[in-house]
This record gives C-alpha cells, sequence and structure tokens, in this order.
C-alpha cells in the first residue's frame, strides 16, 4: 500500500474543526497556542467560539492551516506515514509541514501573511471567480484567451474548471462558456481574483517574506500546485510558493502524477470531502479516506484494510 496524505484549499473552514484533538490533549492546545503567537490572533477563539472571521481570508487560511497540521500530528503519533504528499491551494503549507520542509510556526504565519496578501492586492468587488462544469481545458482556455481579465485558475478535475479575473471579465465570459457547451457555470462566492496573473504583485510580496524562512529539503516528495511536480529540492520551494498564488492550481494533473507515482490510499487530512470528489472523478481506481476526528483516527486501520 501507497500511502499520500493530501490536503484541501480554502472553503472547507468551520468553526470546531480538529476540536476533538484541541480538547482532550496538551499536546494540541500548545500547538494552538504557538499557533495564536505565529499569526497574531487567538487562535482557539477562532477555530472553537462562533464568529465570522473563520470566513475572511486572512484569519481561514492559519486557522485552516493550524487544523490540519493537529490532524497531521495525530495520524503520524497514530503510525501512518504518507508516502508522497500534496494540497490543494493553501493546502500545499500543509503538504510542506509534514514532509517537514517548513516549521509548524512558519506555516501558520506565512499562511496568514499570504490570505492578507491576496486580499488586499485587487480592491474589493473588482476580482471574481466562477466554476465551469462539463467543459474541456481547451476550449476554455481558448474562450478566456479572447477576453481580457480572465484566466483559468483551478484545474480541479476533469468537467471542473475555475476561471478567475476581474468581474466585469468573469462575468463577461460566463455566457461565453455556456455558448461553448458549459453544462453550468457558476459565480463564486470569494473576495477576489485568486490564482490570477492580478495578484502578482501578493506572490512577489510573499516571495520577499520568504527570504527570511528557512526551508528544509522535503524528507518526502509533495506535488506542487504550479507544476504538478513531485519536489524533494528545497532550492526551488521559496519560487513555488511565490509562484503559486498567481498561477492556476494544477489540481487534476497532480492527482495523475500522484496516480503515477504509484499511490493506491489518500487519506483526505481535515474536514470536508473536497479532494475525494475530485478524486473520484479524475482517478477513480485510488481510495480516498477522510480523517477529520480522533474517531475517524481510531477506524483508521479497519477502513485501510
Amino acid at each position: 500500500m501507497s500511502i499520500a496524505f493530501c490536503y484541501p484549499g480554502q472553503g472547507v473552514q468551520h468553526v470546531g474543526m480538529a476540536e476533538g484533538f484541541a480538547r482532550s490533549d496538551r499536546y494540541f492546545q500548545d500547538m494552538i497556542a504557538t499557533a495564536s503567537e505565529a499569526a497574531g490572533i487567538d487562535m482557539d477563539k477562532l477555530l472553537y467560539e462562533p464568529n465570522e472571521d473563520i470566513n475572511i481570508t486572512e484569519y481561514t487560511q492559519p486557522a485552516l492551516v493550524t487544523a490540519c497540521c493537529m490532524i497531521t500530528d495525530a495520524l503520524l503519533d497514530a503510525g501512518y506515514k504518507p508516502a508522497v504528499t500534496a494540497g490543494l491551494s493553501l493546502g500545499e503549507y500543509c503538504s510542506l509541514y509534514v514532509a517537514g520542509a517548513i516549521s509548524f510556526e512558519d506555516a501558520v504565519r506565512l499562511t496568514r501573511l499570504r490570505g492578507k496578501l491576496m486580499s488586499s492586492e485587487v480592491p474589493a468587488g473588482e476580482g471574481s471567480m466562477a466554476a465551469v462544469i462539463g467543459l474541456d481545458k481547451e476550449t476554455i482556455e481558448s474562450v478566456t484567451s479572447k477576453i481580457e481579465g480572465v484566466w483559468p485558475a483551478n484545474f480541479n478535475c476533469p468537467g471542473q474548471i475555475v476561471i478567475t479575473g476581474r468581474k466585469t471579465a468573469v462575468r463577461e465570459a460566463m455566457p461565453l462558456l455556456q455558448e461553448a457547451g458549459a453544462k453550468r457555470v457558476l459565480e463564486l462566492n470569494v473576495s477576489g481574483p485568486f490564482h490570477s496573473p492580478l495578484l502578482k504583485g501578493a506572490g512577489e510580496k510573499l516571495g520577499d517574506a520568504l527570504k527570511d524562512v528557512e526551508i528544509k529539503d522535503p524528507k518526502i516528495p509533495y506535488i506542487a500546485n504550479a507544476n504538478a511536480s513531485a519536489i524533494t529540492d528545497k532550492a526551488v520551494i521559496k519560487d513555488l510558493l511565490k509562484a503559486q498564488v498567481s498561477s492556476p492550481v494544477m489540481w487534476e494533473q497532480t492527482l495523475y502524477e500522484l496516480e503515477k507515482m504509484g499511490v493506491d490510499t489518500i487519506i483526505e487530512v481535515g474536514p470536508g470531502k473536497t479532494i475525494a470528489g475530485f478524486v473520484k472523478k479524475t482517478v477513480p481506481s485510488i481510495k480516498v479516506i477522510g480523517v477529520a476526528t480522533p474517531e475517524d483516527i481510531e477506524t483508521l486501520a479497519e477502513k485501510l484494510g
């Protein structure tokens, strides 16, 4: 059996993530305290008290990373070790953590900064994204290439691609994509044109912050979003994280790469079932098991067979 740990991106967050771990073990309470200091926010309050901040990008990102890293440590402590790892957009930072390439503190600190930069680079209301259902990559690229200010953003799985850009350009593209054969085109409730060239400046600023961060060679390969390649050399990681902010997320290609590497089981670490849905439509031969609670870890051995 070859296991990959895969991590979701923004959108699956909710108050109460990983609470079963945080309330039962001093180790995880200490992780939350460490995250609070690294991000400069009250992480316990953000994760476990009713609030609206959990859905604001600059808070969502470090909160989700904190929860997923807690679950990761619980998995590792229970003896589950991945052969390779990958994360969807924000999830790439969790992949770097489990691979030993970045510290927990830096992952939390950087993702709060990343969230701030992504939110502030384009004025609120000027950017948008839309999910295109049932249309192939080539047709979407053909349509968007004719409109200034809109680009493919997320290649999630066959038949599901997200476009991004200026709100006016995204809305101009939507009916044209339907005319080209899309089953549905749905504008997303997001605060900006994520993974578009409009965020290149945010990537540059993140790159400046990364200069002071210690990155180590990954102990296991991780698949980078920007090029869907297995990375084991620390020398390229900072440039890949910088590029990721304004580059398309090559998730469909990432799943094919995992399959090519011999992965037969994915543990989806964290809330939601986003990864499972994409795997089913892309590489259905790979088994996916979600782990979000202590109970999930208790039953994991049985599910792995």
